[in-house]
């Protein structure tokens, strides 16, 4: 049992992680149809990917640096409501913030629960 539950608690953050970020590539698609030229679609999809490709990179580290991930997720989850601020009040954006946010922070405290139970072994 507690080996099931070592492993679960490895692999839940990365598979979360993969997921979270697939999610944020697919939400960077609205970027086609809008009538913009070619080279304008290039640069608003890489603009809006910036954050994924952000993101895919404390995957990687924190695939071994625990840590890592759990900081800058945590981080992630930070600023995007931060950003979120600087916009007039909506309703919707605190459902943005709870969608973004929130599974941003579930992975950061996963990957920090999983640290801690590495370091205490």
């Amino acid at each position: 049992m507690k080996s099931t539950l070592s492993k679960g608690l490895y692999w839940t953050p990365r598979i979360l992680s993969i997921i979270f970020i697939c999610f944020l590539a697919l939400m960077s698609l609205d970027v086609f149809g809008n009538g913009l030229s070619f080279w304008q679609t290039v640069l608003a999809f890489f603009m809006h990917n910036i954050p994924m490709l952000v993101l895919l990179g404390v995957l990687i580290i924190s695939w071994k640096y625990e840590i890592v991930g759990g900081v800058a997720f945590i981080l992630a989850g930070l600023l995007y409501i931060a950003l979120l601020m600087g916009n007039p009040f909506e309703w919707y954006l605190v459902v943005w913030a709870m969608q973004i946010s929130g599974i941003a922070f579930l992975i950061g405290i996963l990957f920090i629960i999983g640290w801690c139970k590495k370091n205490k072994q």
